[in-house]
């Protein structure tokens, strides 16, 4: 049990000293009252905010496959639905959208995983508390900005190496949006390796591993789940991106695999229709809905499979 002191002139004094310890301990349980229903409030909205916006596309999606089958949306070879004689096939547009996401993950992938182990086992503290920010740069420039640079001076660039390339290209696109994702996946990879405990590169250490041997069989499988989630979050990226492929790829929806043919992207088509003047409750109107319907199940499909990964490689290791 502790005393308090009769030190400061008055007999009151120690009632004081009570009281102002009951004052915060009041204030300091108000404060934590508040702080949890803003978390709260703060994780409700977030979901809330997702449910509204599936209602919004289901619901507006409706009325389109009252019109159109899900077979022929799923099935036919032409997106024309805004032509006299219109096609309503998902194909050339999920096919230019994956197209576009393969060639940026194909630069992203391994350069971001490259920067991350550079960053986490090689740099020195200096160099890596300058290296990443600048890195982190990539993401704040406007993608308006790269889809002219992808037009105006990769394709350019490609058509010196490789003559016949038209103007309009899925290639420069991708490789433009693959620069642009690079800090998605750098940055988070790099976080997770650095959270993997000392003592795993020192025991591989101890038994004669050399860094990079450390890095990649110690360091990189012991960080497999937060580096598979920033993989996931930059094929997300990837798949929603909208202006580079608008600017870039062209906006002519075409059922190849070829990435050196111009294609359309589903982002891409839902901006060329809201530029447009279509009425509202058109099919035309509607098809924007049925395509955002799409983009947001593949996205889910990517996120479903990285969580199962994420799940997998953390119950390993």
């Amino acid at each position: 049990m502790s005393v308090i002191p009769h030190t400061l002139g008055s007999p009151e004094a120690p009632h004081k000293s009570v009281t102002l310890r009951v004052t915060r301990s009041w204030g300091s349980r108000l404060m934590d009252v508040i702080m949890r229903w803003l978390l709260r409030v703060a994780a409700v909205s977030s979901v809330l905010i997702t449910l509204g916006i599936v209602t919004v596309l289901i619901t507006e999606s409706l009325p389109f496959f009252k019109q159109v089958s899900i077979g022929e949306f799923l099935t036919d070879t032409h997106w024309t639905p805004l032509f006299a004689n219109p096609h309503y096939g998902i194909l050339p547009l999920v096919m230019g959208t994956l197209v576009t996401t393969l060639v940026a993950l194909l630069v992203a992938l391994p350069v971001g995983t490259v920067v991350a182990i550079y960053l986490s086992e090689y740099a020195p503290v200096a160099v890596r508390e300058i290296l990443k920010p600048v890195l982190e740069l990539l993401s704040a420039v406007p993608t308006v900005v790269y889809g002219y640079f992808a037009l105006l001076f990769v394709t350019p660039l490609l058509q010196r190496l490789m003559p016949g390339l038209p103007g309009f290209n899925m290639l420069s696109a991708g490789l433009v949006m693959g620069i642009m994702i690079i800090p998605y996946v750098s940055s988070l990879s790099e976080d997770a390796m650095r959270a993997v405990p000392m003592l795993l590169r020192e025991g591989a250490y101890a038994m004669g591993a050399s860094r990079l041997t450390t890095a990649l069989r110690v360091v990189y499988p012991a960080a497999l789940s937060g580096i598979g989630a920033a993989y996931i979050l930059a094929i997300s990226r990837a798949i929603g991106e909208t202006m580079i492929v608008a600017i870039a790829a062209g906006q002519q929806p075409n059922l190849t695999i070829d990435p050196t043919q111009q294609a359309a992207t589903i982002s891409a088509f839902i901006v060329q229709v809201c530029l447009g003047d279509l009425p509202h409750g058109s099919i035309g109107y509607q098809s924007i809905f049925a395509a955002g319907v799409t983009l947001m199940l593949m996205t889910l499909v990517f996120n479903i499979l990285g969580h199962w990964l994420r799940k997998r490689y953390r119950q390993v290791y």
